[in-house]
């Protein structure tokens, strides 16, 4: 229990002086999750639409392998994406391995199909009478696309509140493809891991909990937008 007032008075410690490496990592985890995040949204909302309202052959094969990739294992992920960036890779040229970039492919690959999946879900819920009136009304596609979303938009925020949930708490896939590099491509999870591998418990407990409150801020700004009109 000791372990743990420590730790609360470390964290207490290190907002408070505005700690500059703190500072560092807790922004570029900010920064790599929210561009993962939201380049995985504009992916998956094209891939949902497609799963929710085409119909083409191979549909249910593609649904199938978005749902699987919903649980996809970070590590395994990290690896791939280590695979295909590492120098004597296929994409080795552009030298991305271990740059907070390579962190974005592989929290992009992470989120996509929980976007894409919650995403289809969500458009597949709205009724068919709701799309009907809007054709009716003489709408193009991507207007009926549009209305679709914006009738859809509480699943969608659940979708986003979701991937964004899933990529900043992850720790293999990061630690594979951004090396942990101080001061380049630490994060706050690949900082925790080396502070408790340092056995420095109580700087490990006062990083989770500026996580925990990173995470919880960021759900609780999606959930109030999603909850204003509701």
């Amino acid at each position: 229990m000791e372990l743990i007032w420590d730790g609360l008075r470390t964290a207490l410690g290190l907002v408070a002086g505005l700690d500059p490496q703190v500072l560092e990592v807790s922004l570029l985890t900010l920064q790599v999750s929210g561009l993962a995040t939201v380049a995985a949204l504009v992916a998956g909302l094209f891939t949902g639409a497609l799963l929710a309202l085409g119909r083409f052959p191979g549909r249910r094969f593609l649904q199938s392998v978005i749902n699987a990739g919903m649980g996809l294992p970070p590590v395994v992920v990290g690896l791939a994406v280590c695979l295909l960036l590492w120098r004597s890779g296929p994409l080795g040229g552009l030298r991305l391995i271990y740059t907070p970039a390579a962190m974005v492919i592989a929290q992009f690959v992470i989120a996509y199909p929980v976007m894409a999946g919650l995403s289809a879900a969500a458009l597949q819920q709205v009724g068919p009478a709701f799309r009907l009136q809007v054709e009716a009304m003489g709408a193009s596609r991507l207007q009926l696309l549009g209305a679709m979303l914006w009738e859809a938009r509480y699943g969608v925020l659940g979708a986003v509140i979701a991937g964004f949930g899933s990529v900043i708490s992850e720790v293999g896939a990061s630690m594979m493809v951004g090396g942990n590099v101080v001061g380049q491509t630490r994060v706050l999870t690949t900082a925790i891991v080396l502070e408790v591998n340092r056995g420095n418990f109580d700087v490990a407990i006062a990083l989770s909990l500026i996580l925990l409150g990173l995470t919880y801020g960021a759900a609780a700004a999606l959930t109030l937008v999603q909850q204003r009109k509701r």
